[in-house]
């Protein structure tokens, strides 16, 4: 990954970057960062202690939470990719989710950096399938397809 890329979620208008999971602005929030390492879209996240499920563990809800937004951001910047450009041009290209479908594979441990890997799987017109694999010391411990859809114009301009 590129220092000097930005991350997808910092190129979000300021009127969209709230989130929970990936609002830049949101200071309570995970504030996610998601890059291109090629084809693949990628995360990087530590959990803090306050993350745990039971001692040792990551909890599932946030596995799911950044499984979303790493969703959303691929889609988002692959839509981008197939219409040949800039993930901060007009109109902004905002994806939510539709659809999210996790499978947890085994115990994520806490005290590591987890690595969020994504690829579109599909890009359809207002429609992006995004499959992506969580991470923890290289061992897949959470998968997830994610069908996100692009928000309409009409949201975008606040009507």
């Amino acid at each position: 990954m590129s220092k000097s890329q930005p991350a997808f979620q910092d190129l979000y208008l300021e009127d969209y970057s709230h989130c929970y999971g990936c609002g830049r602005l949101n200071s309570d929030g995970l504030q996610i960062k998601t890059h291109w390492e090629g084809d693949e879209s990628v995360t990087r996240f530590l959990p803090r202690p306050y993350h745990t499920a039971i001692p040792g563990f990551v909890y599932g809800g946030l596995l799911a939470s950044l499984l979303d937004c790493h969703g959303t951001g691929t889609a988002a910047a692959a839509a981008a990719r197939a219409q040949n450009r800039a993930l901060d041009s007009d109109p902004p290209l905002r994806f939510v989710t539709a659809s999210l479908k996790v499978d947890y594979l085994k115990p994520t441990p806490m005290g590591v950096t987890l690595e969020i890997r994504g690829r579109a799987k599909e890009v359809k017109g207002r429609k992006v399938v995004v499959e992506a694999t969580l991470f923890a010391r290289g061992v897949a411990t959470v998968k997830a397809e994610i069908v996100a859809v692009q928000l309409p114009d009409t949201f975008l301009a606040g009507a």
